[in-house]
């Protein structure tokens, strides 16, 4: 029998490794949840993840994520197959089954502007109730919301935080504490979905040992993960690939 590596047994130890992704989310999710999903287009999704939580089975979800993938991937599975009910997001122009669930009023959904999207997630992992932003006030954004107007002259919109059941993230390295590393761009809404979750479940390409990463370059703490799944070869698909032509 082969012998494990010094970082699987130390994930093992941890508690947080979970051989797939089906196993990570296993007695987790369940139907009418709400869930937080980094990523932003196709950039930084939990492509393991997501596919597992389409056989699960379950339904009835919230979805938080800035969008919905694009037809057939990411979360645009989730939507053919109807698991998700409610979309609160900010950009969907990507999927036509979106629009067309939404137009049907077969989706609810609660637009945001992108950055109070992220700064509503980002309070719901820092536990602050709900704050005042100059964003969307006297459009359709504040409808039926709070209203004031500070010292400043300028009025504000009352925007309340997210939090989530379980996060589904994505990150380029973990360590076997669940200590996050993003790549580039691919940081985008992860961190502030991780911190949103009750529960937080990490997919990554890659597994260190504990003390393998430079603390200084650690992008998200372990206390925020708690379960982590290994996908080495994402398929990493891109929206629109545009190539400069030959001259």
């Amino acid at each position: 029998m082969t012998s494990p590596s010094p970082q699987a047994a130390g994930a093992r130890r941890s508690g947080k490794l979970y051989p797939d992704a089906a196993a990570a989310l296993a007695g987790l999710v369940a139907n009418g949840q709400t869930l937080a999903v980094g990523g932003f287009g196709l950039c930084g999704i939990p492509e393991a993840l997501i596919a597992a939580l389409r056989d699960s089975g379950v339904s009835g979800l919230t979805a938080i994520s800035n969008n919905a993938g694009v037809d057939g991937f990411g979360l645009g599975q989730l939507l053919a197959t109807r698991q998700i009910s409610r979309m609160i997001s900010s950009y969907v122009g990507e999927n036509k089954e979106f629009e067309r669930q939404y137009l049907a009023g077969e989706l609810q959904l609660e637009f945001n502007p992108q950055g109070t999207l992220a700064e509503r997630l980002r309070a719901g992992g820092a536990g602050i109730a709900a704050f005042f932003t100059r964003t969307g006030y006297g459009t359709i954004v504040a409808e039926g919301k709070e209203t004031r107007q500070f010292d400043d002259g300028h009025w504000y919109v009352l925007e309340t935080a997210l939090k989530a059941d379980v996060s589904l993230v994505k990150a380029w390295k973990a360590d076997t504490a669940g200590n996050l590393v993003f790549r580039k761009t691919a940081r985008n809404f992860n961190p502030a979905c991780a911190m949103a979750g009750k529960v937080c479940v990490a997919e990554v390409e890659e597994l260190v040992d504990v003390g393998s990463l430079d603390p200084d370059q650690v992008h998200l703490p372990g206390i925020y993960v708690d379960r982590i799944v290994v996908n080495p070869t994402p398929e990493k698909r891109i929206e629109q690939r545009t190539v400069r032509g030959a001259k």
